[in-house]
């Protein structure tokens, strides 16, 4: 039991969602009570704002509230995430694989830095980045205080847009 406590503790927080579409996910831990989850038990969903390949877990809390919040995302080998926003602080760990992450409102793969597992990246509200599983898939975990949102610098990127 204290093993897997340790494992659970070493999953600190990261990546990206909307507050404004439904989080259909599995019930995740609540906020104010003991809880675990075993990283085996975590479950994977489409999420309408990713790429349809990009796939979300809410671990903790709801992230459409007003409250801390515990997501991960799974990006698998080649999918860029184009230039957005958050509208709120987030504390992104890198879990497995290399999380590439570069800053600017134009996608330039000369501006994406490497981070391995265990790396923690600060990501202040608003702040344009963008992401690319290039040397293959990582899933990174996201810890913020909700609502989640996520905003596409150009629209014709956001995966919701329909007028493509």
């Amino acid at each position: 039991m204290i093993r897997k406590l340790i494992k659970l503790t070493g999953l600190a927080a990261l990546v990206a969602a909307s507050a404004t579409l439904p989080l259909a996910q599995a019930e995740s831990l609540p906020l104010g009570k003991v809880g675990a989850v075993h990283n085996e038990d975590v479950e994977w969903r489409s999420f309408p704002a990713f790429p349809k390949e990009v796939k979300l877990s809410v671990v903790v809390g709801d992230p459409s509230k007003p409250a801390p919040y515990v997501v991960r995302v799974k990006v698998p080998n080649g999918v860029k995430l184009m230039p957005h926003t958050h509208p709120e602080d987030r504390i992104y760990t890198v879990m497995s694989g290399v999380f590439y992450i570069g800053f600017g409102t134009v996608f330039d793969p000369d501006k994406l830095v490497a981070y391995g597992p265990g790396s923690v990246v600060i990501l202040p509200a608003n702040t344009p980045h963008f992401h690319w599983a290039k040397s293959g898939e990582y899933i990174s975990q996201v810890y913020g205080t909700g609502p989640l949102g996520l905003e596409y610098i150009d629209k014709h990127d956001d995966p919701r847009n329909t007028a493509q």
